[in-house]
């Protein structure tokens, strides 16, 4: 029978590529991982990891099983998740994942009410965006992640549940010194020869937002640059070389030397904030209260948004 912990240890020396950053990560000595990477390849039967001056490699038969081994190690996470949880919600813990722009604005609120509410659940949060925070629910890793969709397209797989939280509408920002700043309201259509910034193309759903909307508008963007970091977008802004949309929970620290106007007329596009867990997991109470606190907090701050006073 395979060993669970060298499973753990295989694992980890695949994600490190090498020996020695294994056991720096596990907390272990390099001789430790040589010696449980041994062992479980007697219980395998096959070699498992191959090496050279470049680092170690999985053999085919190492990257099967470190498949399985993510499975079996999110599923024993969540058993113990279980345990935890037969004290309710007195004790037991809850690990969160969640993109910059929540961390900024709904994070803050949902986390501190939770700890108001429940102070004997020890909680952790990781900055994660989108995908990475999906790949922490797989690997047992986190507990809730917070999560962006378009509206127009399945983005989540069957394995991932997925509990709206809001509709996070999108705006135009530009330099303050754009012809067109002093406008309320802007159409996409005055601004088809314009360098746009925008996310990477395939990693950031905000990127196929704002594709869609260009071409519904009937023109194909310039891209000037591609920047996944809405505070490194404002930069690149303000010094001139574009403009680029911004959802509303990225307004939380506009710059002084950009402005931001809203889409006019009709509805703006939107991205989707959702919380993820994983599918046919144990809901334990603590998960249950926190998707619960995430879907007070995300209907307080839809509600309380206004539309934008930013044309001074």
């Amino acid at each position: 029978m395979l060993d669970v912990r060298r499973l753990r240890v295989l694992r980890e020396v695949a994600a490190q590529g090498s020996f020695s950053a294994a056991a720096e990560a596990l907390s272990y000595t390099q001789s430790a991982v040589s010696q449980q990477i041994a062992a479980l390849e007697r219980e395998a039967g096959s070699k498992l990891v191959e090496r050279s001056a470049r680092g170690v490699s999985l053999t085919d038969a190492g990257r099967a099983l470190v498949v399985h081994a993510d499975a079996i190690l999110a599923r024993l996470a969540d058993a113990e998740e279980e345990l935890h949880a037969i004290a309710g919600l007195r004790g037991g813990r809850l690990r969160l994942a969640a993109f910059s722009s929540a961390c900024c604005t709904l994070m803050p609120l949902a986390v501190a009410r939770f700890r108001e509410r429940h102070p004997g659940v020890e909680l952790s949060l990781v900055p994660a965006e989108p995908e990475d925070g999906a790949k922490l629910l797989r690997t047992g890793e986190a507990d809730v992640a917070l999560s962006i969709e378009t509206t127009f397209a399945k983005r989540h797989e069957d394995d991932l549940d997925v509990v709206t939280l809001l509709d996070d509408p999108m705006y135009i920002m530009l330099p303050r010194d754009h012809p067109m700043a002093s406008r309320s309201r802007l159409k996409l259509a005055d601004l088809v020869d314009e360098p746009w910034m925008i996310g990477t193309a395939g990693t950031c759903p905000d990127t196929s937002i704002f594709l869609r909307a260009c071409a519904a508008a009937g023109f194909e963007p310039n891209i000037a640059f591609n920047l996944d970091d809405y505070n490194a977008i404002q930069g690149f802004v303000a010094a001139g070389m574009g403009i680029s949309f911004i959802p509303d929970l990225a307004l939380v620290n506009v710059r002084d030397d950009v402005v931001v106007r809203s889409f006019g007329p009709g509805r703006p596009p939107v991205r989707r904030i959702v919380g993820l867990t994983l599918a046919d997991s144990f809901r334990s109470p603590a998960k249950q209260a926190m998707l619960d606190v995430l879907l007070e907090v995300a209907a307080e701050f839809g509600a309380g948004r206004t539309e934008l006073a930013l044309a001074s």
